[in-house]
């Protein structure tokens, strides 16, 4: 299997000697393509850091973040732009769509942006059909569901088929049944597009969704859930034991 993600001794530090913050402290991690990974944590543990240096809005201190074999650290600012742009894809918590476009021009925004003008209808079309969400394309989105929102701002993540899609505590603004219905659109996009998915979250069920939990403590890696052939209850039960043993303010029921 391709290594879509792999990080080498990654360490982001702030402030001074006399006030020296360990943000990520010497972390090593991998993914791979097809792989829905969730990074776990209490509040200060690093994750959201971490998810920051991968998406190339925070600078490291040191070490290596490689996407699809590039080393990002190694890139001119002038073209992190175009990288991230070509690159990695967004699921944002909250939604960043736009009120004046429709479901159909926000989705086809990220192609216009991306300067990939041909088929944009027809790839629209048949992203918004794989995520259900083709009979709301000329709504706006003031007038669809909160999770209807969520399964645009998916699309718009997915149209340009980037490396890796980075998603941020993207349940936190919804309620149960929106946010199990995005979830379960996650999953799907990860089991049938073969999308590969960084998800941080504080939230055990919404982390049973994924192939792999990895949970973050001071700055590493502390631990590891894989789910294998494990049901969703048995994933969501061995997260409840690993949180617990972190502490902090996790949550365990969405």
């Amino acid at each position: 299997m391709k290594e879509i993600l792999k990080i080498e001794n990654l360490k982001k530090y702030y402030g001074n000697e006399k006030n020296l913050t360990k943000a990520v402290n010497g972390l090593n991690m991998t993914e791979e393509e097809g792989e829905f990974v969730a990074i776990m944590g209490a509040s200060g543990s690093g994750k959201t850091t971490l998810l920051n240096c991968i998406s190339t809005i925070d600078t490291i201190t040191s070490g290596h973040i490689y996407i699809d074999g590039e080393d990002i650290t190694e890139i001119d600012e002038d073209k992190l732009s175009d990288f991230r742009r070509d690159k990695l894809g967004f699921i944002f918590q909250d939604f960043n769509l736009l009120d004046i476009l429709t479901i159909e021009e926000n989705i086809a925004l990220a192609c216009v942006i991306n300067g990939k003008n041909q088929d944009i209808d027809k790839k629209v079309q048949d992203i918004a059909k794989k995520l259900g969400i083709e009979n709301i394309l000329k709504k706006f989105p003031y007038e669809v569901s909160g999770g209807q929102k969520q399964r645009c701002a998916c699309a718009r993540a997915l149209i340009n088929n980037p490396k890796l899609i980075l998603a941020d505590e993207p349940t936190g603004a919804l309620d149960s049944k929106s946010a199990r219905m995005l979830l379960e659109t996650m999953e799907n996009m990860n089991q049938t597009l073969n999308a590969t998915i960084l998800m941080v979250t504080h939230d055990a069920f919404s982390a049973s969704f994924c192939n792999r939990i990895l949970f973050m403590k001071d700055g590493k890696i502390f631990n590891e859930i894989v789910k294998g052939s494990k049901s969703r209850k048995q994933v969501f039960n061995e997260i409840l034991d690993v949180l617990t043993l972190l502490g902090g303010d996790v949550q365990s029921v969405k």
